[in-house]
């Protein structure tokens, strides 16, 4: 087969200057005219039929080679060499080379390709070979233009970097940062993964619950609030799906689960997002150790989904979810990392201990506060391989079940990943008594000013007085 034999590179470019690609933009505006003129559809209606991907006909080479396949994708770069070119052609799977001739395709379709611009999505027709430096490509006998880009990408060396801009125009993002649609695949493999044992394995039954709540409960959180025209009255965006769960566990669903998306209107950062997808899981007749079984189960049969292994990378580290994971209580974690024993400290001591070591306080803070402070500013950031951190102060809980062994503390885990927490979990109080005590423990908080203390659920406690079995959520 004919080709050219030299895949020249690109001369490298400077970054361009708003007002050059403001010219871009016009040049293309000016293209898409001319295309209409020449009675040529920009914008194609008819189905184009994708017959391979890039990857597959790399992975596949062998039994594809001299082939014919139909590919689609975005124009990626572009080197014209007189009567022959080479470009990248970019698809769902990746990228992969594409040879063209003018004698192939003719004098008229060459030119009116010569025209193409980076970002230009086309399909196209040819065969498979190897280049002279034995790259996998496709020789070109058929190319149509399927939509015209008149948006300049990000040139190929600076590429989309910046992070306020990448998750605004996550479109752009994708198209020029290969390793986020990776991100997107894997995420997904997680999602299945998560669902494909909870049902098969487990037996669990996947459900959904109201978004829009008339309380926000379940989690300490300050809540997205709206307004109902039609009934004219206030409501909230969920902040946690534990307490609608719950009350399907009351109603005989020993086994539910729901991945949704939950609203929290505080702070931002790397890790905290003010709408964010939640998975939470409640099973019947379970406590927390089995719970801490099941996790790390659940975390190493996705991390094997996902890349082949329980070993993936973060940042300069490389982190093994390999179960079994280490099991450290709170106080001894806390003990560990500043030397103070927080065991019968009264709120003031607390308060005290918390400003010695440079954690801003203030009078709405409980006791349950002040330690989640000291173990977030001292602690948390420590565990890099996963490790559960147990048994958590009873003002730090207020859904969770007094610890059988000790009355100040409460039978809670939250599992630590790179120095965050990924999962949090309790066996469940099912006391309506004592949950109700709890919620008014809640109220006297928010009443001195903490915004994220929970309000009390009416419904929630009714539903607990008809019984709930001995339950473990996470």
């Amino acid at each position: 087969m004919s080709n050219d034999n030299v895949k020249t590179p690109e001369q490298e470019q400077p970054e361009l200057t708003a007002e050059e690609i403001s010219e871009q933009r016009q040049i293309r505006r000016e293209k898409l005219q001319e295309l209409r003129e020449m009675g040529r559809d920009p914008f194609v209606q008819e189905t184009y039929n994708v017959t391979a991907h890039s990857k597959d006909i790399k992975d596949n080479y062998d039994a594809l080679e001299d082939q014919e396949v139909a590919i689609a994708g975005r124009i990626m770069s572009k080197r014209i060499m007189g009567k022959a070119a080479f470009f990248d052609v970019q698809d769902k799977q990746g990228r992969i080379q594409c040879y063209v001739k003018r004698d192939d395709i003719g004098t008229e379709e060459y030119k009116v390709f010569k025209t193409y611009d980076i970002g230009d999505l086309v399909g196209l027709k040819g065969i498979v070979f190897k280049t002279k430096t034995d790259e996998i490509s496709i020789h070109v006998h058929e190319l149509t233009l399927q939509a015209k880009s008149l948006q300049v990408l990000p040139d190929k060396w600076s590429g989309l970097v910046d992070t306020d801009l990448r998750y605004r125009q996550r479109y752009v993002d994708l198209i020029v940062n290969s390793d986020v649609r990776d991100t997107f695949l894997k995420r997904a493999k997680v999602v299945s993964t998560i669902r494909r044992v909870l049902e098969d394995d487990y037996g669990f039954l996947e459900v959904e619950t109201p978004v829009l709540q008339t309380i926000a409960g379940g989690a300490n959180a300050r809540p997205f609030n709206t307004h109902h025209n039609a009934l004219d009255f206030d409501l909230h965006l969920r902040i946690s799906l534990e307490l609608p769960l719950k009350r399907l566990i009351v109603g005989g669903l020993d086994r539910v689960y729901e991945l949704g998306k939950v609203f929290r209107n505080e702070g931002m950062d790397r890790t905290h997002n003010p709408e964010f997808t939640a998975m939470e899981i409640y099973v019947a007749y379970k406590d927390y150790h089995w719970m801490m079984d099941f996790t790390e189960r659940l975390i190493e049969h996705c991390a094997i989904a996902v890349n082949g292994t329980t070993k993936a990378t973060f940042g300069k580290h490389t982190v093994d979810f390999k179960a079994p994971y280490p099991r450290l209580t709170m106080t001894d974690a806390i003990k560990q990392f500043t030397g103070f024993d927080i065991t019968g400290k009264t709120e003031d001591e607390l308060r005290a201990f918390a400003q010695s070591i440079g954690i801003a306080v203030d009078e709405a803070m409980g006791k349950g506060k002040l330690i989640d402070e000291i173990f977030g500013e001292k602690c948390e950031g420590n565990f890099i391989q996963p490790t559960f951190i147990t048994d958590y102060p009873k003002e730090m809980s207020p859904l969770t079940k007094e610890h059988r062994d000790n009355p100040d503390l409460t039978e809670r885990f939250e599992l630590m990943v790179c120095g965050k927490e990924i999962a949090n979990a309790y066996s469940e109080l099912n006391d309506p008594i004592d949950q109700r005590e709890r919620f008014e423990e809640q109220l006297r908080l928010s009443e001195k000013g903490d915004d994220e203390a929970m309000f009390i659920d009416q419904d929630f406690l009714r539903a607990l007085e008809y019984g709930m079995p001995p339950t473990s959520g996470l």
